[in-house]
């Protein structure tokens, strides 16, 4: 299934509202728009496995773009709105597009990157007004008529990583070849049998669409016939409002979004109506213990956890109910077969760490232009298993408990130490917004374990603080772990989809200093 689909049964109905604009777009309009675009891109030569890039914020015709690519059998790449003109160019030439989009919002890095780009026959287009080097997007798709390609192979994605360990590396999933109307329904199980999407279903998408998991689950809200409910940026309390507001029953969030929505006033925070939502899903990082008690003890038990990778090596879920059983766990594999390895490969008993390997029957992806990066993913003995340096372990019962990456492992004296451990605990103190740890040079010890906090209130900072935040960590964790010192940051560098960049804080510490690899 797919928009062209619903276009005949329900045309329409809204496929994508803008949550603050109302802006709407119904499932006729996303299907004569993406079968223009489609049109467009043929007429410039493109053909099944080629490649196009999009540079936009969250707007609604980002969805046009894609569908247009998913049915024409090209690979599209979401290219962060926020990186600059350097790092927007090296995605776009590495991904080796043949149309790039943006918008005038993004104008002024939409330029710069121009002189960067290595084909110059590219085709450029930009939404609202478009600048030098660029043609109007909505002109030249108007040129097209509403009609399919004669033939629509179906297309796929190709996501960069966010880049925290060097340059992005390119994510490409192999393409099935099928049409677009052919997509497998066991594809969709997870959305399907675990959160029950349907075409009755409002889906509340609260984080960048450049980020992996917002578009699969537009994506696959359109494939089912649901509406999109897109937030063009998050906010805690409009994502409240625009639950109660749209009738939302399904939402995804990041940890780091249900720790702002705690943290607006009750009065605020409890004057909306929230009982159309059923379930609301998290990933993408792990959630603090203390954070997701809180939002069950509010929400009830409508949240779902997966934990899975952008490279669709497999998938675990656990639901609210099993949580409270299995506080800290991120479920059980839903998708694949985990094993837990030690660094040679071997497998490790029950509730030993290790690297946490999934295995499927074929591996559906490979680091474009990385052989040395898909090596190091793969089991050594199994080219079925991969990983992406996660570290956990398995309990008695089969359900999987994540350390931390193995890249933001910390080694003092010999021992391991897991810095969302330690996070975690400190998150716990009422004054604490965000915050980072990781190792710093220790000339007896390796390393030793540095905590840059993030405080509500930045006035605070004081030396008081931080020795009240470490008395505070050693009342949870044992001393051996907590921070040494700790240091404070006006805003830490978190991206919208959640993840904490860590790089640039730990090279500030390493300098003149032999690290070892974030």
């Amino acid at each position: 299934m797919y928009p062209g689909h619903w276009a005949k049964i329900q045309g329409n109905k809204p496929a994508l509202i803008n949550s603050e604009t109302g802006e709407t777009i119904t499932y006729q309009e996303l299907d004569d728009r993406s079968n223009r675009l489609a049109q467009l891109m043929y007429s410039k030569g493109l053909r099944r496995g080629d490649h196009i890039a999009l540079f936009m914020e969250n707007d609604l015709r980002y969805f046009e773009i894609i569908w247009a690519a998913l049915r024409s059998g090209l690979y599209f790449t979401p290219v962060n709105r926020f990186l600059t003109a350097d790092e927007a160019a090296y995605i776009i030439n590495d991904c080796e597009a043949q149309v790039l989009i943006s918008s005038f919002l993004l104008k002024d890095t939409a330029q710069a990157l121009l002189p960067l780009l290595e084909r110059k026959n590219i085709s450029l287009l930009m939404t609202d007004k478009p600048v030098g080097g660029y043609l109007s997007y909505e002109i030249e798709v108007a040129k097209f008529e509403a009609k399919p390609l004669s033939e629509q192979p179906l297309g796929a994605y190709m996501i960069y990583s966010s880049g925290s360990t060097g340059r992005p590396k390119g994510i490409m999933h192999h393409m099935m070849n099928k049409n677009v109307d052919e997509y497998p329904k066991k594809a969709l199980l997870n959305f399907t049998e675990l959160w029950h999407f349907d075409e009755h279903s409002i889906y509340l998408s609260s984080a960048p669409n450049y980020h992996s998991f917002p578009v699969l689950f537009t994506i696959q809200t359109h494939r089912l016939g649901g509406t999109v409910v897109m937030m063009p940026k998050f906010d805690a309390e409009k994502a409240l409002k625009a639950i109660e507001q749209y009738k939302v029953t399904h939402s995804q969030w990041v940890p780091t979004m249900f720790h702002r929505v705690l943290k607006l006033p009750n009065e605020n925070r409890l004057s909306y109506n929230l009982s159309s939502l059923k379930f609301a899903i998290h990933g993408a990082a792990p959630c603090p213990n203390h954070i997701k008690q809180a939002m069950i003890d509010w929400w009830g038990p409508i949240l779902y956890e997966f934990y899975g990778a952008s490279e669709g090596t497999g998938q675990t879920h656990i639901t609210s109910e099993e949580w409270l059983k299995k506080p800290g766990s991120v479920g059980k594999a839903f998708i694949g077969v985990l094993h837990i390895c030690d660094d040679d490969g071997n497998e490790l008993p029950t509730g030993e760490s290790g690297q946490v390997y999934f295995e499927l029957p074929k591996l559906s992806f490979v680091y474009k232009g990385n052989k040395e990066k898909m090596k190091s993913a793969v089991h050594p003995f199994h080219d079925n298993w991969a990983c992406v340096g996660d570290v956990g372990y398995l309990d008695e019962d089969g359900y999987l408990f994540l350390n931390d990456r193995s890249t933001f492992m910390i080694i003092s004296g010999g021992v391991n130490i897991y810095p969302q451990e330690i996070e975690d605990a400190l998150l716990k103190h009422p004054k604490v917004a965000d915050v980072a740890v990781f190792g710093i040079p220790n000339e007896e010890f390796g390393e030793e374990v540095k905590a840059v906090v993030q405080l509500d209130n930045n006035k605070e900072a004081s030396d008081a603080m931080a020795k009240e935040l470490l008395e505070f960590c050693r009342k949870q964790i044992a001393h051996y772990k907590c921070p040494k010192s700790i240091d404070f940051m006006e805003q830490l560098p978190r991206l919208d989809t959640g993840k904490l960049y860590k790089k640039p804080l730990k090279d500030k510490y390493w300098e003149g200093h032999k690290s070892r690899v974030l």
